[in-house]
């Protein structure tokens, strides 16, 4: 299935007027309400191996779930049951299709959460039918287990649609790690596409070891369909700070970068061979964001994707992908590698430095400098776009409302006439 993306825009993203509301977060009112992220979206859960026939409990933007596997396919139900609110997934499954709450035997359809047995009320339970619980559409992909959180009872859009068109289109080989975090989730994703953090927070990480990272950039916003991209103009790989002296992250047991070109994919320096694929894609610049809160960084043989899953207000899920578009023998390879070291170095430690700022991070009230322009474009797309998907939401909700209307302004039309002709009798 193709991926549908918006058609490319090459102007910047236009800068608000500086506003007070910049140092509180006021100028952003959805971003500001959305400690528990945007609903509307998929969302990556865990991995598809993680999930059987015994349910398992998992949070997503406030949403309590259980998922469970049944003939193969993955479920997710609110975790609650309704009779005295015992979680589901402490439950287990007596009939096929179903699972039962541990409590009273309360047994609940998968497809579409329909009370169906109670069995400490026997066959004839006269409740069976007049209860339900809210299910959630879930794909998977990836070798993840995505859900739908909609926003109102709207039918979730395809996945594929919401997905990097680079990963639905093209076929490759995927490491990650999904680990549980501390900290808002808005600090995470700012943290993913900060373009002044990298270069002097990460200058200590092991995955940089034997790789030069420059001292500055000048950097722009662009956006691109429905990303936005940070587009380098200018790398400096060391500078003269006029109060204090020389600094650089230049040694000499490291790699010298090409300097006499900028390159947008990767942060180490032009001249590298990239990936066939990857080239394709003809990216803007090599660190992409979109909603709901995916980061895509682009290396020259690989592809960086870290998904920001809300919890609740303070915590968060990192999911963390590395793919490679390769087939064959080159797969093994790739696996060896990952397993053996890029795991640990990439989605561990250096990860794990992010992890370290995002638990930290006190913000707002906050004050901005010139590379803070990728956390403004960021949030002036969240602000877009989930307006537009809340008035989606609305549109939707009323839609059944304005149909009901029609269906029976005739029939009171009809009722109406009849009144005036028995009464117009009756005289």
């Amino acid at each position: 299935m193709t991926g549908v993306e918006a058609p490319k825009v090459t102007q910047e993203v236009p800068e608000r007027p500086r506003a007070a509301g910049r140092q509180d977060w006021t100028a952003w009112p959805k971003y500001n309400a959305a400690g528990r992220g945007y609903r509307g979206y998929w969302y990556p859960v865990t991995w598809s191996s993680h999930i059987t026939a015994k349910p398992a409990s998992y949070t997503i933007c406030g949403e309590k779930l259980a998922l469970i596997r049944d003939g193969g396919k993955v479920y997710a139900l609110h975790d609650r049951c309704p009779h005295r609110g015992v979680p589901l997934s402490e439950g287990d499954q007596q009939f096929p299709g179903t699972v039962s709450c541990p409590y009273h035997g309360w047994t609940y359809r998968l497809t579409d959460g329909k009370l169906v047995a109670v069995i400490t009320d026997g066959p004839d339970s006269k409740i069976c039918g007049k209860l339900e619980v809210q299910t959630y559409a879930v794909e998977e992909r990836l070798g993840l287990v995505w859900v739908y959180i909609p926003v109102t009872r709207e039918p979730a859009p395809p996945l594929d649609e919401q997905l990097p068109r680079e990963l639905v289109e093209n076929d490759g080989v995927v490491g990650g790690r999904i680990q549980a975090r501390a900290g808002d989730w808005r600090f995470a994703c700012e943290n993913g596409f900060d373009e002044g953090h990298a270069k002097y927070l990460h200058r200590t990480a092991l995955w940089r070891l034997f790789k030069p990272m420059p001292t500055w950039n000048v950097t722009r916003i662009v956006p691109d369909g429905r990303w936005i991209y940070r587009v380098q103009d200018e790398v400096y790989w060391e500078a003269d700070f006029p109060e204090v002296g020389r600094w650089t992250n230049k040694r000499w047991w490291k790699k010298r970068p090409d300097e006499s070109q900028v390159s947008q994919i990767g942060n180490v320096g032009a001249g590298l061979e990239v990936n066939p694929v990857i080239a394709a894609q003809k990216f803007p610049g090599f660190a992409s964001l979109s909603m709901p809160g995916v980061l895509r960084i682009a290396y020259p043989n690989f592809i960086h994707y870290e998904f920001y899953v809300p919890v609740d207000d303070g915590r968060h899920q990192y999911v963390g992908l590395m793919v490679n578009f390769v087939s064959g023998i080159r797969k093994l390879g790739f696996y060896a590698k990952y397993l053996g070291a890029i795991r640990w170095l990439f989605h561990g430690q250096f990860s794990g430095q992010d992890a370290w700022m995002v638990e930290v991070t006190d913000a707002p009230p906050e004050k901005l400098y010139r590379p803070d322009v990728s956390l403004t474009a960021w949030r002036n797309l969240a602000e877009e776009e989930y307006a537009e998907k809340l008035t989606a939401a609305v549109d939707f909700v009323k839609q059944p409302v304005a149909k009901t209307r029609e269906r029976r302004a005739p029939a009171a039309r009809n009722g109406a006439a009849a009144s005036a002709q028995t009464v117009s009798s009756g005289e």
